[in-house]
């Protein structure tokens, strides 16, 4: 146990001795707080709650802490295969899974620390820009702002999970960051259109695909998804296709000839 928490580590100091993490950190947080201002500046009424901003807000800032997420799982495989220090990996006395999954456990925890940061300083923010007894209108009926805000956050957390999953399993597969960034970023911004092209209430099948099940925010406002799915069936839908892609990073990681 101890070997592994120092693979960890030695992984987390991969990421965060980089200048390029500090600065995509950086940017989420500075973006986190202008767009509450923004929000202010607008809101000549007074009618945005705390929660309606942080909720507004989250809503572009996780395309922020997607994306810079998504380059850190590219990069840690694919990266190492670039400067050729996986060789020096396997010279000491780790397996394959142990070190693969060092590398998954490192970037999950980048983006919990992005996620975190995000909603903190969101929420710091709205609190001193807006009304805490302002109606929200985005809110369903006897739900309170913050348990809405944070299911809300949580649906999103999940969309990022999976992205990352498949950014990490590209990275492993294909040995291109640049690759598994793009495919990760095209099936970030594009699944809106393979859901509607897609749809699971003209196509009974549809419901199976990943697309159509990684927006967990329809369940917070409805029980029902499109086709007349449920919450529990678009997680174990996703839980599979998450398996999958765990299971293909780990095969082709512990079966391909690194050191060539």
């Amino acid at each position: 146990m101890g070997n592994f928490l120092g693979l960890v580590q030695n992984e987390n100091m991969k990421i965060y001795r980089r200048a390029r993490t500090w600065v995509m950190l950086g940017i989420l947080i500075i973006v986190t707080l202008l767009i509450p201002v923004l929000f202010s500046m607008v809101d000549y009424e007074g009618n945005t709650s705390v929660w309606d901003s942080v909720v507004l807000s989250t809503t572009f800032t996780f395309y922020l802490c997607t994306i810079f997420s998504v380059i850190v799982a590219a990069d840690s495989v694919a990266g190492e295969f670039s400067w050729g220090t996986i060789k020096l990996l396997l010279i000491r006395p780790w397996s394959r899974s142990k070190i693969l999954l060092s590398k998954y456990v490192s970037v999950i925890l980048f983006s919990l620390l992005s996620t975190l940061l995000l909603a903190g300083v969101s929420i710091l923010i709205s609190s001193l820009l807006f009304s805490s007894t302002v109606e929200s209108g985005l809110f369903p009926p006897g739900k309170s702002g913050l348990a809405f805000t944070l299911q809300y956050i949580f649906c999103n957390y999940v969309n990022l999970f999976i992205t990352v999953a498949i950014a990490f399993m590209l990275s492993t597969v294909f040995r291109s960051g640049g690759l598994a960034i793009g495919l990760s970023l095209f099936i970030m911004f594009t699944k809106g259109i393979f859901t509607s092209l897609f749809d699971p209430d003209r196509y009974a099948w549809a419901k199976y695909l990943i697309f159509t099940q990684m927006d967990l925010t329809k369940y917070l406002q409805s029980g029902e998804g499109p086709g007349g799915t449920t919450l529990g069936f678009s997680l174990a839908v996703l839980a599979v296709y998450y398996i999958v892609f765990l299971a293909v990073s780990w095969y082709v990681f512990s079966k391909r000839d690194i050191a060539a």
